[in-house]
C-alpha cells in the first residue's frame, strides 16, 4: 500500500534509531529531501501526500545507507559548513561544526576585516576554512594546500560553486614547503589523532574519512611540529596563525608555537567546551 510522507518519514526515523543514530530525525529530513528534491518547507507542508513506491525504496535505500553508519554529508556528497555549502569527495575530511571555531577566532583576531589579507590555509581538504573566511573579508585572498590532488580539486570546485574563485587559489604541496609568499593568517585543520586511537573512532570518523587527514602520528602531534617549524617563514611580521587542536593538545600545541618563537595569542574553546583552536602571533 502507498505510504504518505508522514508514514515514510516515521518508517525512516525509526529505522535509524534502531541502530543508533544519533540525530533521527534531521537525517531523515535531509535523506527525503534529497532523495524526493523537495524543500523543506515541502518536507512539513506535504506531510499527507502518498508516496510512489519507487521514491518510498530510494528514500529507504539511503536510510539503509545511513543505518550503516556512513555519514549524512557522505550520501548526499555535501556538507554545509559556516555560511557556505561544500561538495565532498573521498579525499576529503567532513567539514564538522568544532572546526569553525577555528574560522570565529581569526575573524575575532583580525584588526581590520576590510583590510586585503593574504590568508594561508594548510591542509585544506574542502577548502572549507579557507572559503569561510574570504566570505568574511571581502578583500581578502588566499591559498589552500593539501597533499591530494583530488582535495585540490574538490577545494577549487568549492571555490567556483561559493563564488570565490576569483580569491582562491589551492595547490598541492606539503604544507608550506615551497611557498615563497608571506601570509598575514595561517590556518590550518591538520591530522591530529594518536595513531593508536583511530580504531576507537565512531564509524562515521574511521571508515568514511580518509585516514591521513585523521592520523596526527604516535602522539598525534606530527603534523604541528612540521607547521610550527614552517609558521616563522611563512607569516608576515605581526601575522596570525590558528590552528585547531584535538582534545587536551591544547598546551603541547601551543608549547611547540612559543618554541618556534611565536607568541600564543589564546586558546579558544568550541560549543563543546572542549578547547579546540590555538592562536599565535609572529612579532612585528
Amino acid at each position: 500500500m502507498t505510504q504518505t510522507l508522514k508514514q515514510l518519514r516515521r518508517a525512516a526515523e525509526a529505522r535509524l534509531r534502531e541502530a543508533g543514530v544519533d540525530t533521527p530525525d534531521l537525517d531523515t529530513r535531509l535523506l527525503i529531501e534529497h532523495a524526493l528534491t523537495l524543500t523543506r518547507e515541502d518536507f512539513f507542508l506535504r506531510a499527507d501526500t502518498p508516496i510512489p513506491d519507487a521514491d518510498a525504496a530510494r528514500v529507504m535505500a539511503l536510510v539503509e545507507r545511513r543505518a550503516a553508519h556512513e555519514p549524512v554529508g557522505r550520501i548526499l556528497g555535501h556538507r554545509e559548513f559556516w555560511t557556505i555549502d561544500l561538495a565532498l569527495n573521498p579525499d576529503t575530511l567532513e567539514p564538522r561544526p568544532d572546526t569553525e571555531t577555528v574560522v570565529e577566532t581569526v575573524l575575532k583576531a583580525v584588526p581590520d576585516p576590510a583590510a586585503p589579507l593574504r590568508l594561508l590555509d594548510l591542509g585544506t581538504g574542502t577548502g572549507c576554512i579557507l572559503l569561510a573566511l574570504l566570505a568574511e573579508l571581502p578583500q581578502s585572498s588566499g591559498v589552500g594546500v593539501d597533499l591530494s590532488p583530488n582535495a585540490v580539486a574538490a577545494a577549487a570546485d568549492n571555490a567556483a560553486r561559493n563564488g570565490l574563485a576569483g580569491r582562491a587559489r589551492f595547490q598541492a604541496g606539503n604544507w608550506g614547503e615551497g611557498l615563497a609568499e608571506r601570509f598575514d593568517v595561517v590556518v590550518s585543520n591538520p591530522p591530529y589523532i594518536p595513531s593508536a586511537d583511530i580504531a576507537t573512532l565512531a564509524p562515521e570518523v574511521r571508515e568514511h574519512d580518509p585516514r591521513r587527514a585523521l592520523d596526527g602520528g604516535a602522539d598525534g602531534l606530527d603534523a604541528y611540529r612540521a607547521i610550527a617549524a614552517q609558521l616563522p617563514g611563512l607569516l608576515e611580521p605581526g601575522g596570525l596563525a590558528a590552528l585547531e587542536v584535538g582534545q587536551g593538545q591544547a598546551g603541547d600545541v601551543a608549547g611547540l608555537l612559543q618554541a618556534a618563537g611565536l607568541e600564543v595569542r589564546g586558546v579558544f574553546r568550541d560549543l563543546g567546551g572542549v578547547e579546540r583552536c590555538v592562536l599565535a602571533r609572529k612579532a612585528p
